[in-house]
């Protein structure tokens, strides 16, 4: 402090952002502060230097904004001598030149440094109020005589003390000193006061406002200079809730449709700020506009949009003017990105197709990447707002997942979940199926997983597919991984965390799980691993097949625990601490355990090590007396550390851990209070996952239902399908197989032809009045010869099975038969098992229905030994 009346600029501006840490982080109370350091704030604010004043001029407005009013207000008698709290506050406004008692008797030049009147006696003002201590200052710091950057500090220190007196002594000591420097002959200072008076305005009232503030913004939105005229526009955007309704339709709104239709003729520089405030306008003046200004208003926001684009330019040989053009209202771009959601406010959710969609498709594909990041960062609050017609903005979410800048991932990553859960929300009237029992176990799954409510916890729950969000998802994940943005490869790890809610078990299990399965294995990066393996474990929490969730247990046993790099076993413990987290305690001690119990013999001390830090939580997971086993394995591990480590690391962490070991107490089948909550949180996850177990039992037996009553509904059909069997009886008929010289039929085989004759009929309709369906699947059945042994009457179950799928659309049939993936895969002996069930079903239906069928079936054998 001795020196720093002398110190160069490098030195001014690190004391006083260090004064101004010293009072963000409260390292000292407002008292000591005031009388410690506000003096030498204060004597430094008309250093000659403008960086140097404005580094101080910052730190004594933080200083205002933090002051109790006591300290600002602090009332003095007219003989008394100034308080401790008030008294450095005082002497050094007047010895900054700011007090007029000072600047008579010691009028100051510009750059007189002022450790020369230190120690100088303080004059007192019998007649001064504690208000006028503060205030009366200003005046002489505002007047002409003053330096611009005097009165600049002026403007700003007014703006601060607005809120910290009551109305009637803004009225009387600050309205004046605000209208004088309104009308300074510098525009800087017009310019300054102007930004302020939304700030005066919020100290005096609704009332004061209409009469002293929106006068004064009146007059200078008709200033000769431009940048006084932004900040009045700026100025009275801002301060459209403080005015009611008479002021903004006769004022307010002839003066800002003025200054944007002369923005684009007069001058362009103030494009950027009227684009940024562009959203707050419309939405602040929407009550008022009639239907012609609320579409002009509309037009001018979506010409900003296409500012500087070829589209607006027009077709253009010279590619550099075009790019110079856009760069040049890049800003103007990106700012009408950021009021994008706003102006959705504008018109309305049920408008946004028709009137923004093509101005928000333009945005999202615009060619420089502050806009769309902007975008990005603004799309949560777009679908929010969309509601139901989030569906129209599908296929621009892709668009900016697959963004060639990982920064616009990033932004879009932000809220990712959140718009997920938004975008199929939006759409859950598209026909997808509930499933009711997914409801209960996904609600109670996303409060367990979620430490902040991400999903939408509703009665039901659907799986909606976004087109070609998994494909997007896939490359993004490759994109980022080939980078060295590494942070943003982790975070999209993190938010595919999400996927359960959003895509079904399959399409995770076969499109997610191996390659985040490979990240653990094989990333370099130790934070994207670890978000990989806390992923991998909400995969396999939310899987419904039990085979599916046994094979990841196994790959994650073996191929991390019991993998041959130390780094693989390493991150198999933290994957076990994930699991420890999310899964129950009996879960754990079913499937893994022992494994981490047998890394105890681990060749390599880290992981020997981080054991060791595992063990208390190891213990915790136990129960008595289920796991009385697993426990004396514990201990046996433990009594193995002590007497065989040689680490001596190792060997010390073991020896700390064994008295937190022994401190500890095991849970207990029944409820103890010390445990209490614990074991209820356990109890409730251990219930999720056998709730997982019975859905899983419930949807085989549906689908058995489901396959039992398409069967029975095909017979139905058949039999509704067959001619009537007197018809039947005329069309001669003989067995395939035969010769031509077979013998004339004899009356008693009557019965048998005619079913054959039903049956080919039934065959013929079968495939001609489905196109054809045998061709349909080339691969599959290539004719006659491909199955040996097997003629046509042997594939009329076949196309049976083909003609069930065709004819039931909802697939209630076709989940049967289709593969784990999706994808239909038939083989020759797969469609004869398929024939020999549903021709056995038929069979038992017929011989169980009347003695008439099992003739039918005696005379078919006899005929069948005659010829």
């Amino acid at each position: 402090m001795e020196v720093l009346h002398i110190a160069g600029v490098e030195m001014q501006i690190t004391t006083a952002y260090s004064f101004l840490t010293i009072l963000q982080e409260e390292l000292v109370s407002i008292q000591t502060y005031c009388h410690s350091f506000l003096q030498i704030i204060l004597q430094n604010l008309d250093h000659r230097d403008i960086g140097v004043s404005n580094a101080w001029l910052e730190t004594l407005l933080s200083v205002i904004e933090v002051l109790p009013k006591e300290n600002l207000r602090h009332e003095d008698d007219c003989t008394g001598d100034v308080g401790p709290a008030a008294e450095p506050f005082s002497a050094a406004l007047q010895l900054a030149g700011i007090a007029p008692a000072v600047a008579v008797v010691l009028p100051l030049r510009p750059g007189t440094q002022m450790h020369h009147f230190r120690g100088m006696p303080i004059p007192r003002r019998p007649q001064w109020t504690g208000d006028s201590n503060i205030l009366n200052p200003l005046v002489s710091k505002a007047q002409l005589s003053q330096t611009v950057q005097s009165r600049l500090a002026s403007c700003k220190i007014l703006g601060k003390l607005a809120n910290k007196f009551e109305s009637h002594v803004i009225k009387r000591d600050i309205l004046p000193l605000v209208k004088s420097l309104c009308q300074d002959v510098e525009y800087e200072v017009r310019s300054c006061m102007c930004r302020q008076l939304e700030y005066i305005a919020q100290g005096i009232g609704k009332e004061l406002t209409k009469g002293v503030v929106l006068p004064e913004l009146v007059e200078l939105a008709r200033d000769e200079n431009n940048n006084v005229r932004l900040a009045s526009f700026e100025s009275l955007v801002n301060l459209l809730t403080m005015l009611d309704h008479d002021d903004r339709i006769q004022i307010v709104l002839p003066l800002v449709k003025s200054f944007c239709e002369k923005s684009f003729k007069a001058d362009e520089s103030v494009l950027p700020s009227l684009s940024l405030h562009v959203g707050k306008l419309c939405r602040g003046l929407q009550g008022v506009f009639t239907q012609d200004q609320h579409l002009w208003f509309l037009e001018f926001y979506k010409k900003l949009c296409r500012l500087g684009l070829h589209q607006e330019n027009g077709h253009s040989d010279n590619q550099l003017q075009t790019t110079e053009l856009e760069k040049k209202y890049l800003p103007v771009r990106k700012n009408c990105a950021y009021n994008f959601p706003a102006m959705i406010m504008f018109v309305g959710p049920k408008s946004f197709h028709l009137e923004l969609f093509s101005t928000f498709f333009c945005l999202c594909h615009d060619p420089e990447v502050p806009v769309r990041l902007n975008m990005a960062t603004g799309f949560c609050e777009v679908a929010k707002i969309l509601g139901s017609n989030v569906y129209i903005i599908h296929k621009e979410l892709i668009t900016l997942i697959q963004d060639e800048s990982l920064e616009v991932l990033d932004a879009l990553l932000d809220h990712f979940s959140e718009t997920l859960e938004l975008m199929t929300a939006g759409s859950e009237n598209t026909g997808s199926e509930s499933k009711t029992y997914t409801a209960a176990f996904t609600a109670i799954l996303t409060k367990r997983l979620s430490k902040k409510k991400t999903f939408k916890e509703g009665p039901e729950f659907r799986l909606v597919v976004i087109p070609d969000l998994i494909p997007a998802l896939i490359a993004a994940e490759q994109k980022s991984s080939a980078s060295l943005k590494w942070r943003t490869h982790e975070k999209l790890l993190q938010k595919y965390a999400c996927l359960p809610h959003i895509i079904s078990s399959d399409q995770i299990y076969y499109r997610f799980l191996q390659r985040v399965f490979t990240i653990v294995m094989s990333n370099n990066v130790l934070p994207v691993q670890r978000a990989a393996a806390r992923t991998l474990c909400i995969f396999l929490r939310f899987n419904r097949k039990q085979e599916q969730r046994y094979e990841i247990i196994q790959k994650i046993i073996e191929q991390l625990g019991q993998g041959k790099s130390y780094w693989n076993r390493l991150r198999f413990l933290d994957t076990c601490e994930y699991i420890m987290e999310l899964f129950s305690k009996s879960f754990f001690c079913k499937y893994f355990f022992l494994s981490v119990l047998d890394l105890t013999n681990d060749p390599v001390a880290n992981v020997r090590m981080k054991i060791c830090y595992m063990l208390p939580k190891l213990k915790s997971t136990l129960k008595l007396p289920t796991d009385k086993v697993l426990l004396q394995q514990l201990e046996l591990c433990v009594r193995k550390l002590l007497c065989q480590e040689k680490d001596k690391d190792v060997l010390s962490i073991v020896k700390r851990t064994v008295l937190e070991l022994d401190r500890m107490e095991i849970s207990m089948e029944a409820f103890q209070k010390r445990y209490y909550e614990k074991d209820l949180l356990d109890q409730e996850k251990e219930r999720e996952e056998h709730l997982l177990l019975e859905m899983e039992q419930i949807e085989k037996e549906k689908q058995q239902n489901e396959a039992k009553t398409s069967e029975k509904n095909f017979e139905k059909k058949r039999r509704d399908s067959k001619t009537g069997s007197a018809l039947a009886k005329n069309i001669p008929t003989s067995i395939m197989g035969s010769t031509a010289n077979s013998p004339a039929v004899i009356p008693g085989k009557e019965v048998k032809k005619t079913k054959l004759v039903r049956s080919r009929s039934f065959s013929h309709h079968a495939i001609n009045s489905k196109h054809g369906t045998l061709e349909k699947y080339p691969n599959k059945i290539s004719g006659g010869n491909s199955l040996p042994g097997v003629g046509k009457a042997a594939l009329l179950p076949f196309v049976a099975v083909q003609y069930l799928e065709d004819y039931f659309p909802n697939d209630t049939f076709k989940t049967r038969s289709s593969s784990v993936g999706g994808n239909l895969s038939f083989s020759s002996s797969s469609a004869i098992a398929s024939s020999s069930r549903i021709t056995g079903n038929s069979v038992d239906q017929k011989t169980n229905g009347s003695k008439d069928s099992q003739t039918r079936k005696i005379s078919f054998k006899n005929r069948k030994s005659n010829t």
